[in-house]
């Protein structure tokens, strides 16, 4: 039942390393499947989203978010025709290059390997996905579809100028065509990041207490949520009815995707997915006014939640176990793990060695962070 812009599995430009096809999966289940058997998958759970990891059980996760994009990616690309199991290997896949402490971490990181090429996340994802996840016999990473790492370098769009080194070292012997648009499930993807986080950080924020209900009732969107809520239930609970609001602010902006990219693939009547690269802009978009008032809902997400008080006091804790870590790597590599000294080994130069702390680094969950940055540089046992 795909729609014929959609990615079909069996005209798939298929695997870096060639290899047997599943008789029972398709290329892109199968892609999903080492995405959610893979290491760096099952780190997320440690890893921030806003809130460092250990600073509360429910606030959202790397991981709890990731899966909250999925679900509502597939929901998307259902209605859209498009294929649903590219759409969820991508939307799972999107964050795993992400360090630890979340923005913060690749704040620090990144500035640290600005002499080094940089540090981008999704350049990360890439990286891990082709090289770092060393578990199959035939090749390092996972040996994904094209379709796929398509997905997870250009979900966001087209990537020009210069690119992130992991990205650049990539493309060099696997072209992902950086300068189009991706296909319609990574856009969808990415459509569905925005609307997952954009609704979470709401949620997790006023569990944290960092502004209140009615302070969200008078912002734009939301504020036709809360009416309609009031409408329904005079007197609800104060907990049900900002869940209510919020349920319905999440259901607003995923009809709105839905709704314009139904009208513009109407219009653009696209035959295949190359018609979809080839546009020249995005079929998978918000209405003009939905994403002007999602702006002001990310302006005050990022002075009251991203920027709050308590909040920029552990992203200056954090930070400083990055900038501690990293050096002490670059100076003394003998501490790394014995797998990454035998990488050091076999490279060359100080440039070299930065981008083997930094994956190393990169990969470390919150709490392990933490722990190293004790036991390394407090003496802790």
């Amino acid at each position: 039942m795909l729609s014929p812009y959609a990615t079909f599995p069996d005209r798939s430009r298929g695997r870096l390393v060639a290899e047997e096809e599943s008789t029972f999966r398709s290329c892109f289940q199968r892609d999903r499947d080492r995405i959610i058997h893979s290491s760096a998958f099952r780190r997320l759970k440690h890893k921030t989203q806003v809130f460092i990891e250990h600073e509360g059980d429910y606030f959202r996760t790397r991981l709890t978010h990731s899966i909250e994009v999925a679900q509502v990616a597939r929901t998307i690309s259902r209605a859209l025709g498009l294929n649903e199991e590219l759409t969820e290997a991508v939307a799972l896949a999107h964050d795993l290059g992400h360090p630890p402490f979340g923005h913060t971490g690749e704040d620090a990181l990144a500035a640290l390997m600005a002499p080094y090429g940089g540090f981008d996340h999704n350049a990360q994802a890439l990286k891990i996905v082709t090289s770092l996840e060393r578990h199959y016999a035939d090749f390092d990473g996972l040996n994904l579809t094209w379709e796929s790492l398509e997905g997870i370098a250009k979900h966001n769009g087209p990537v020009t100028g210069k690119l992130p080194f992991a990205l650049s070292e990539y493309n060099r012997r696997h072209d992902l065509e950086l300068s189009t648009y991706a296909g319609g499930e990574a856009q969808v993807a990415a459509l569905a990041d925005d609307i997952a986080y954009n609704s979470h950080d709401l949620h997790d924020g006023l569990r944290a207490e960092l502004f209140s209900t009615d302070e969200l009732a008078e912002l734009p969107l939301l504020d036709g949520c809360f009416a309609r809520v009031d409408e329904l239930y005079p007197g609800l609970n104060y907990y049900r009815r900002r869940h209510e609001a919020l349920r319905r602010f999440f259901g607003l902006l995923v009809a709105d995707v839905i709704d314009v990219a139904r009208a513009t693939l109407a219009e653009r009547a696209p035959k295949s997915v190359e018609d979809i690269r080839a546009a020249d802009r995005p079929m998978i978009r918000f209405t003009d006014a939905i994403w002007s008032d999602l702006k002001v809902i990310r302006e005050f997400l990022f002075h009251r939640m991203y920027r709050a008080p308590d909040v920029i006091i552990m992203r200056e804790q954090v930070t400083q176990v990055i900038n501690d870590l990293f050096p002490l790597f670059m100076s003394q590599p003998d501490l790394l793990p014995k797998q990454w000294r035998k990488d050091v080994a076999e490279a060359g130069g100080e440039t070299a060695l930065a981008r083997i702390v930094a994956d190393y680094i990169a990969g470390m969950t919150d709490r392990f962070a933490i722990q190293e940055h004790a036991r390394l540089l407090k003496g802790d046992k």
